[in-house]
């Protein structure tokens, strides 16, 4: 457990889910998409993902807590290649982080690092050789704080290739 600034990163359990996947529907309305533009079973449809990903893809969540109340959370998985992957894992296995949140008041406290942070570690021990993201405007200094390259797509590699 990691603790900075009364702040505590944990493992999120299975009855945190519903709480992911709110964060998860937040964090698109917090970058500007209107909510008409989101399915109205958005929590079906993210809950099924998250039980799927962690039968599947090695699915972890992580929340941050300040004074016993989560503010934020964030979710990792393996990566759903999109095309056939013929390479040995030692080679090229992919971790995918998604969905980092912090509630507005808490935000510019490192909370999204922490979160973050925590999601590399349960990827690298994992096995992972490299972490991909999708970047909001807002999370792009976030990331590359932490190593990870420009652009839309950010990627951070967790060993030489």
């Amino acid at each position: 457990m990691l603790t900075e600034k009364h702040i505590t990163i944990r493992e999120a359990t299975t009855e945190e889910d519903s709480l992911i996947a709110k964060h998860f529907y937040q964090m698109w309305l917090d970058i500007g998409v209107h909510e008409s533009n989101i399915q109205l079973d958005w929590q079906k449809i993210t809950l099924k993902f998250i039980e799927q990903a962690r039968r599947d893809l090695f699915y972890k969540a992580f929340v941050a807590e300040v004074d016993n109340t989560v503010v934020g959370s964030a979710s990792c998985q393996l990566f759903a290649e999109s095309i056939p992957n013929v390479f040995k894992d030692k080679y090229r296995k992919f971790g995918y982080i998604w969905g980092v949140y912090v509630e507005q008041s808490y935000r510019r406290q490192s909370i999204a690092k922490c979160l973050t942070n925590r999601a590399i570690e349960y990827l690298k021990v994992s096995g992972c050789t490299r972490v991909l993201l999708n970047a909001s405007p807002l999370g792009k200094p976030v990331y590359s704080s932490l190593g990870f390259s420009e652009g839309n797509i950010m990627q951070l590699d967790l060993i030489e290739v």
